[in-house]
């Protein structure tokens, strides 16, 4: 942190909270040079994550679409909303931790599916059969086989 009076770079944290907000922490510092007082603030960097669609077209990602269709894909099946969340927001996690920036829905769509057949199998299926767009009977068929084969069953 460069002091802002005499441009050093190194200086002492002499005082350090949370702002009223709790989003920023509040440092009071000293330069080791000039001894001046200055005050930094500490605010956690939030990088947009891009989805790009499968027309190529690029948009912001936004959990409360993935929430919709996972709630969608669980209708009438026991998963609490709660998990449901959770979902949502550990794949926006995992994509953001990756620090890619940008995320095909492709990869998006193969997250969720994993994720929802490990939760619940019919919600796998119903959130698949919109996600791979089956297009008649055999294609669906075909998907619930593979399914069976993965699971020995």
């Amino acid at each position: 942190m460069k002091c802002p009076f005499c441009s050093y770079t190194e200086s002492k944290v002499v005082d350090s909270r949370p702002t009223e907000e709790g989003e920023k922490i509040r440092r009071r510092r000293e330069c080791l040079s000039c001894g001046r007082r200055f005050t930094t603030y500490e605010v956690i960097e939030n990088l947009p994550l891009i989805v790009i669609k499968k027309d190529k077209s690029r948009e912001l990602f936004d959990r409360d679409k993935l929430l919709g269709g996972l709630i969608r894909a669980c209708e009438k099946r026991p998963i609490p909303l709660s998990q449901l969340e959770e979902l949502a927001a550990d794949i926006e996690s995992s994509f953001l931790n990756s620090l890619m920036g940008e995320v095909t829905s492709t990869e998006i769509g193969e997250k969720v599916m994993e994720e929802l057949k490990a939760i619940d199998e019919v919600a796998y299926v119903r959130f698949a059969s919109v996600y791979r767009e089956f297009k008649d009977i055999n294609s669906f068929m075909d998907e619930l086989k593979r399914l069976l084969q993965k699971d020995g069953k």
